[in-house]
């Protein structure tokens, strides 16, 4: 299904799309190194307060608002006729890489509750690995979208 009526109106979508999903990409590049620097503070310090503080922030000011606009403009790009070629392989593949950013993020805002409640489970290495998943998952995309390899 799309909307003829959308036409006029892609290149706006397309931009707040971009800037959304830039937005949402910088907080998801920056919140696990946050994690990072709070596995090396005392539990209870003003220090880990501070980034209890600041992982907050970050996450509801930011990250679910730019990923909220960065779903609502995909949609309706994908509303918009010609946006998306439903049998080609790249879609499929853009698809799969998205939903595995949704599920980070997810991941995201339960360590996020971990820390808050100081019953962090992890290691400053865990989130060393961690923080390079988004950009793993965001290359795919941007391939997807951009070469459309398949």
């Amino acid at each position: 299904m799309t909307i003829d009526a959308f036409l006029p109106w892609t290149r706006w979508f397309l931009a707040f799309h971009v800037i959304s999903v830039m937005a949402w990409m910088a907080g998801m590049f920056y919140l696990p190194r946050l994690f990072v620097y709070h596995c090396q503070v005392r539990v209870g310090s003003e220090e880990s307060e501070r980034f209890k503080i600041m992982e907050r922030r970050l996450l509801r000011a930011i990250i679910n608002p730019a990923m909220i606009a960065s779903l609502f403009f995909g949609i309706l790009l994908v509303l918009t006729p010609g946006a998306v070629d439903w049998h080609a392989g790249w879609w499929h593949s853009k698809m799969t890489a998205l939903v595995g950013m949704f599920a980070f993020h997810g991941f995201c805002s339960r360590w996020r509750k971990d820390f808050a409640k100081d019953q962090n489970r992890h290691t400053e290495r865990y989130y060393r690995i961690a923080n390079e998943i988004p950009t793993v998952l965001m290359m795919i995309i941007v391939i997807m979208v951009i070469v459309r390899p398949f």
